[in-house]
């Protein structure tokens, strides 16, 4: 039987010591914007909650999903940040676009954060529907942006821990 997945949107903060010293890069699809806007709201707030300082938070917008690898390589590569959260939204159309894009997206943000060592966090939505998006961006399954960001802090944790031993 398949164990239903927690949801991070109700997670209870943890004591993250050192979070007042982190930087964190968010970059933002454009398309969509009406969900990733709530989407990087969530992981803001979130963000903050957990002591990151909003001045520590470094926030730009590309076009669309498809450009999120890129934009979090150039995050990394001219600014100082210990990660990226990567906030998009693909939604299904009617044809295998949707397809292309979702895989390409993922692999780029996994090869991003490989390339640079830190933390490169996927934050994208991809959905059959504009409703399974609204339920993912602060409705009935919570907010996304807000699991991206403890993802973030939970993998800075685990960098931090690694680095002690």
């Amino acid at each position: 039987m398949v164990e239903k997945k927690k949801n991070l949107s109700e997670f209870t903060p943890f004591n993250f010591t050192s979070a007042k010293n982190i930087r964190i890069g968010i970059v933002v699809s454009e398309w969509n914007d009406r969900i990733t806007d709530s989407l990087l709201e969530g992981a803001v707030q979130s963000l903050t909650e957990h002591g990151v300082p909003s001045d520590h938070i470094n926030i730009c917008h590309v076009p669309g999903s498809y450009e999120l690898p890129s934009g979090a390589d150039m995050m990394f590569r001219e600014t100082a940040v210990d990660a990226v959260i990567c906030i998009g939204c693909i939604i299904q159309g009617e044809t295998r676009h949707f397809e292309f894009i979702a895989q390409a997206v993922a692999k780029g943000i996994m090869d991003v954060g490989l390339k640079h060592g830190k933390p490169a966090i996927f934050s994208v939505l991809t959905c059959d529907t504009m409703q399974q998006a609204e339920d993912r961006a602060g409705g009935k399954y919570g907010n996304k942006g807000v699991e991206g960001a403890v993802s973030c802090l939970k993998m800075l944790a685990l960098k931090s821990e690694l680095e002690t031993k």
